[in-house]
């Protein structure tokens, strides 16, 4: 009897682990597991976590309908420069752009500091005759054979992707479109990115850059896509793969297989969009995420209901011209590695034990302690097991390692985990205020929304170290990036680089360019095969002052472009300039520097139901007490331990107290009172 696909699934691939999560579209039953992560293939950690998720569930592969993936392959290959080898063909005089860069040191006062190496090397960057000018016209014609011998001496030397950035490429396509035929001719197989269809925008630098790094990103995200596929059909799941972007939305294997560097911010973009599902459910518009995982915490702010974006966004030294939420990340997670400086101060990551070796406490060679270690000591973690009784760990491992480091700064084991905790939350508090402060936004006006497998674990300190009166743990914390992709639609940014003036003379220009953009979307919509019903778009421009260096996105109105549009996209850029810098200047002309669309494709998603009230006693789920270390009392305080699962809407649990689930704790401390709503979330509050 063949089965009816009904399943979605979602697998988000982090650091340390891979977290599962199975909707089942008919009962409206949701379903979540976890494994370790496989750093060396994460293909094997995402079909082993399938797998025993499924068996858990007793389903099978042949009635999932879709999967949902966020991915960390994109950004782990950026960061260890694991790219593959990429040629790049340019504007005589012009290969030296990506590595010359602005010329601005990232650490004032370091002389030593050193810049990443480009993704294409300079003996691999060769130049062409072609000239554009800025207005789209042609200078100087392209040299066909010249770019012709260019691309084979690029095959001669072995390489297996190809960047095109030609000077003003994205007004005018045709000199790069004919040198991505030659490439086609010349080496096939090979991956070719061209400027005019990865960064349609101008800024030579940041188009070079996201260019090069999409070609040297792409035979990677090939090559796993490739792993991946067998793996998945072997367990009997046909649904097609899609991938999340950095934006939040997510497209199909085969885009993502093309444009890799929209997925450098996969898993973490995952998660807010999983955040801005629940907030919207439980009436929470104003959310600062903080997804805390094993090998990073990353953090970003949702205003009056929606995240903010970024456009111009460096990864790992490589700006990226792709739009993307605006994720703040800093190397601070569960598995962060603590450490004494040369100045003998205590200090926590950014290195990390990842999932191999792990934390000590998991016992496979690693002696450095690290958060996890800390939380086990405090009596926070579970002494003996974490993943629900599925992995064992060792608290005297972890006890005897945080003694080690102790004796080096005068502390006994209790004292030096608790610093660890301080030092961390430091840095977390830092992050959080570069995305709220920074930008201009007071976190105490937001709620702390906790999730990933260490977030809950730490957010209420976090919040008190930040003002901030209200923590919002979802109900299953740990697995939220993966519950995100349950919840995203398919989502795509155009973009198109104009030069015009707001105003009435520019008004031509910006009707052609939206023009232009809304065929482009149309196209995507019938490629994906989203129905007219399901298709919704969405204008932005990206403005200045005249003379600015640097501009503002901000949103356009619908219909038409008119006066009164005008007037409302000024005011809106007003209103955004003094939000950022403190001011506005109404007499200053504003010119146009980019359009932007975002096309997003309507699918089934995951329900967020609300549940009735519980009738239980909230004291039924305490399922005994634990030894916990608290420094408001400066001692070891029993502290009431609870079961998540046991707890329903209306239930009130004061601290301190700990609160366990299969996929994370949580702490409350004292003076803290978290109550469960309608849709199982723990609102976490100061009591009066």
């Amino acid at each position: 009897m063949s089965l009816s696909p009904r399943l979605r699934i979602g697998v988000d691939s982090g650091g340390t682990f891979t977290d599962v999560c199975l909707w089942d579209g008919a009962s409206g039953r949701l379903a979540v597991w976890k494994v370790s992560s496989t750093p060396g293939d994460p293909s094997e950690g995402i079909a082993t976590g399938i797998g025993q998720a499924l068996a858990e569930a007793g389903r099978a592969g042949a009635e999932v309908a879709y999967f949902g993936h966020g991915t960390t392959v994109a950004t782990n290959a950026l960061i260890e420069g694991r790219g593959a080898r990429t040629g790049m063909v340019t504007t005589r005089g012009f290969r030296d752009v990506i590595e010359i860069r602005r010329q601005m040191r990232p650490a004032l006062y370091d002389l030593q500091a050193r810049k990443p190496e480009p993704p294409a090397p300079r003996d691999l960057r060769l130049e062409v005759s072609e000239r554009l000018r800025f207005d789209g016209s042609v200078e100087t014609a392209l040299d066909e054979d010249e770019a012709r011998a260019a691309v084979r001496r690029l095959r001669d030397a072995g390489v297996e992707a190809v960047s095109i950035c030609f000077l003003f490429g994205y007004l005018a396509p045709a000199h790069e479109a004919l040198v991505a035929r030659l490439v086609g001719e010349e080496m096939p197989g090979a991956f070719v990115s061209t400027s005019h269809q990865v960064a349609p925008e101008f800024r030579e630098y940041e188009r070079f850059s996201t260019t090069t790094v999409n070609a040297a990103l792409g035979p990677v995200m090939r090559g796993y896509l490739g792993r991946l596929a067998p793996r998945l059909a072997a367990m009997g799941v046909a649904a097609t793969p899609h991938l999340t972007q950095s934006n939040g939305g997510v497209i199909s294997a085969e885009a993502a297989s093309r444009f890799p560097v929209r997925t450098v911010l996969s898993g973490p973009a995952a998660g807010v969009t999983g955040a801005l599902a629940i907030g919207r459910a439980a009436g929470v518009p104003g959310i600062i995420t903080f997804d805390m995982g094993g090998t990073s915490s990353d953090v970003a702010l949702i205003d009056g209901g929606r995240p903010r974006m970024a456009v111009d966004v460096a990864v790992h030294g490589n700006p990226l011209r792709v739009p993307m939420l605006d994720i703040h990340t800093v190397g601070a997670g569960g598995g962060s590695i603590a450490f004494v400086d040369s100045g003998g101060l205590l200090k926590v990551g950014p290195r990390s034990a990842g999932a191999l070796p792990g934390p000590v406490c998991y016992g496979l060679g690693n002696g450095e302690p690290t958060v996890t270690d800390a939380n086990l000591v405090l009596g926070v973690l579970n002494p003996t097991h974490l993943l629900g009784g599925r992995m064992a760990i060792d608290r005297g491992r972890a006890e005897a390692a945080i003694t080690r480091l102790g004796a080096r700064i005068g502390l006994d084991a209790m004292r030096t985990a608790q610093g660890i905790i301080s030092v961390v939350t430091a840095n977390m508090a830092k992050a959080i205020r570069v995305i709220s402060v920074e930008r201009g936004y007071d976190p105490r006006d937001y709620v702390l929304m906790a999730f990933g497998g260490a977030g809950p674990l730490h957010a209420a300190r976090l919040a008190r170290e930040l003002g901030m009166a209200r923590v919002l743990v979802p109900r299953n914390p740990g697995i939220l990036c993966a519950m995100g992709l349950l919840l995203s639609d398919l989502r795509t940014h155009l973009s198109a680089g104009r030069m015009l003036p707001l105003s009435a003379e520019g008004l031509a220009g910006l009707r052609e360019g939206f023009a232009g953009l809304e065929s482009q979307a149309a196209s995507w919509f019938a490629d994906e095969g989203i129905a007219e019903a399901d298709r919704a778009t969405a204008r932005a421009i990206d403005l200045r002052y005249e003379g600015q260096g640097h501009e503002l996105m901000v949103d356009c109105p619908d219909g038409p472009l008119d006066d009164a549009a005008l007037a409302e996209v000024t005011r809106r850029f007003e209103a955004a300039h003094k939000q950022v810098y403190g001011y506005a200047s109404p007499e200053e002309p504003i010119r146009v520097v980019t359009l932007r669309l975002e096309a997003t494709g309507r699918v089934p998603k995951a329900d967020i139901a609300a549940h009735p009230l519980a009738t239980t006693d909230a004291a039924e789920s305490i399922i005994g007490t634990r030894q916990v270390w608290l420094p408001e009392a400066g001692a070891v305080v029993p502290c009431p331990l609870h079961d998540r699962a046991r707890l329903g809407p209306g239930h009130r649990v004061a601290g301190p107290a700990v609160i366990e689930q299969m996929d994370s704790t949580t702490l409350l401390l004292p003076g803290q009172i978290a109550t469960v709503d309608p849709w199982l979330n723990l609102m976490v509050e100061e009591a009066a």
